[in-house]
Parts: C-alpha cells; structure tokens; sequence
C-alpha cells in the first residue's frame, strides 16, 4: 500500500471511531427513546447539564454538515455561530426527529468518507474555493470534533445503564 493510500485508510478509520474511541453506529445503538429528551424530562437528568441526548447528537450533526458542505459547496455560508449549530435549548425531539438525527449524521459521515478515499482529492493542496484550507485539515476536524462529543455522548448511555 502507498502512501497516499495508508493515509486515506487511517483518515476513514478515524472518522469511523472503534480505535481509541466509541464510533457513531455504536454509540447510538439501542439507546434508549425515552430517554433521548432527558434533561426535559427531568427523569434522570446528570447535575448542571443543560443538554440532552438528541441535543448533543444534533449539534455533532450540524457541525459534521457545516464542514462537509464547506468542503464541496463553494457557495455553501456556514451558520451563525453558536446558536446556528445547536438546537433551542427547550427543542425537543421525537421518534422521527432522533431518527432524522441519525440517518442524516451518518449519510454526511459516509460522505466526508468517500471524499477521503478519492484519490481524485489532493488531501494537502488547497481547496480550491477556500484557499487557506486543505481537505487533510477538515476531515481531521470533523473527526475531532466528532470524538470529543462522543466521549460526552458514553456519559449519557452510563447514566441510562448502558454503559
């Protein structure tokens, strides 16, 4: 395998977590939906935690397509930040809305995925609408940023017993 190619299998196998972190598919399985408001709820709400499972799931969601949508739309305009990129605090959501929340996390992942493995993709040359940027540098703050809330993600599965 080149080096090109080693590259691009360690940057998917970042986004895809399961080395020294949780991945997305697994976080999310079997999570409990009674559970995914419950910081409105109030039923096992943690301590001074003003966010709720969907919230956080939400917010990642909304990121991960901010950075995707940069990457392929020159004419994309990111959201005002910070209310832009998280839901009302006293949103809720429903079956359908969680589902949302999932299916379109997983559908930009898979993205952000076929953009890394395209050798078509120059990972260190400038985008070309966004000239002080390189892809290598998005995907890897998609990944980051990814990790990090997955980690606040595990705290919410602790509290609901999944551990």
């Amino acid at each position: 395998m080149d080096r090109d190619q080693a590259l691009r299998k360690e940057l998917v196998a970042l986004l895809r977590g399961g080395n020294a972190h949780m991945g997305f598919d697994d976080a999310v399985k079997r999570f409990p939906q009674k559970q995914i408001n419950m910081a409105m709820e109030g039923t096992t709400r943690p301590p001074d935690v003003p966010l709720t499972p969907w919230h956080l799931l939400e917010h990642m969601r909304l990121v991960q397509w901010d950075i995707l949508e940069f990457i392929r739309n020159p004419d994309h305009v990111s959201p005002d930040y910070p209310d832009g990129y998280w839901p009302a605090p006293d949103e809720q959501a429903n079956r359908a809305k969680w589902k949302k929340t999932v299916d379109s996390f997983r559908a930009d992942l898979q993205a952000l995925e076929e953009i890394a493995l395209d050798t078509g993709n120059d990972l260190l040359s400038p985008i070309p609408h966004a000239k002080g940027y390189i892809l290598f540098r998005e995907v890897i703050l998609a990944a980051d940023h990814n990790a990090y809330h997955l980690g606040q993600f595990a705290l919410f599965r602790d509290i609901v017993g999944l551990g």
